[in-house]
């Protein structure tokens, strides 16, 4: 791991990432980014010193996950109902999010971290949306870890756009009456195409909800929640939680081991009661 090269011996975080074993780290991590305004009122401040403090933790985050070798990393920066918030904060975030794209292109670029984005960014300010496209066209082709910001995102919004995109191609393509939609159909049609599903979800600040957030892409992350508010949640979180998915065994809705040869005693005593029952 290149995280590893740039701890110095004795490093805490250095001696919680030897922990790691680098065959398991998650290759898709998406988090909730949750906290910022509750660490600003705890602190006496506005809502907004929060969202600041933020944005410099997306770019440790971002690059530490860079340096762990993770393939993927979903970042939940604006939902779909965060417009509902007040105009003075929501104009904020945009400045903050063109501040962050102005100044972390270079540390992108560097990193070989293409940037994309997921949901319906061409509702974003004309600036904000055309420096957002101006980076995901700079990154393009990058071959490193895939940076993925969902900005005016609805997990809800997004399976409806997959659908009505099917009906659309099968209505101009003559065969509409015939279309029988199945989940790989829907998955090359969703945001995220082209990316591994999550494999660890985080969240922070406590909340025990996923808020209308990769509802899809989900269904068999490992979930990690932390009461540590988003500005607080430095390296040595990020890799407990990656630790912490690391001691999990996932099945899959399957078993774990094989399934014994022979019929146990219960097995038959089963069967029994099914044969009797018919």
């Amino acid at each position: 791991m290149k995280m590893l090269d740039a701890l110095a011996p004795g490093n805490p975080d250095r001696e919680l990432a030897l922990t790691l074993d680098p065959a398991r780290i998650p290759a898709h991590i998406a988090i909730i980014m949750d906290g910022n305004g509750r660490w600003a009122k705890r602190r006496g401040l506005p809502r907004i010193a929060g969202h600041k403090v933020g944005v410099s933790t997306v770019r440790s985050v971002v690059e530490d996950c860079a340096n762990l070798g993770v393939k993927a990393l979903t970042l939940y920066a604006f939902s779909a109902e965060n417009w509902k918030r007040p105009r003075t904060e929501v104009d904020m975030l945009w400045r903050l999010l063109r501040f962050y794209l102005r100044h972390e292109l270079e540390d992108l670029q560097r990193n070989n971290i293409r940037l994309q984005s997921s949901g319906h960014v061409e509702a974003l300010p004309e600036r904000a949306y055309e420096e957002l496209l101006a980076v995901e066209r700079a990154t393009a082709r990058n071959q490193g870890m895939r940076l993925n910001l969902a900005i005016n995102y609805s997990a809800r919004i997004e399976l409806v756009d997959a659908v009505n995109a099917l009906i659309d191609e099968a209505r101009i393509e003559g065969r509409l009456s015939s279309l029988v939609i199945d989940e790989k159909m829907i998955s090359r049609r969703l945001y995220t195409a082209g990316l591994p599903e999550p494999d660890l979800l985080i969240r922070t600040s406590g909340e025990m909800r996923v808020s209308n957030f990769l509802l899809w892409q989900i269904a068999y992350a490992e979930l990690y929640v932390t009461d540590t508010l988003w500005p607080d949640f430095n390296r040595a979180e990020l890799l407990r939680a990656i630790l912490d998915f690391q001691r999990r065994e996932r099945r899959f809705g399957g078993l774990s081991g094989e399934l014994p040869e022979e019929e146990s005693g219960e097995d038959r005593e089963i069967e029994e009661i099914v044969v009797s029952s018919q």
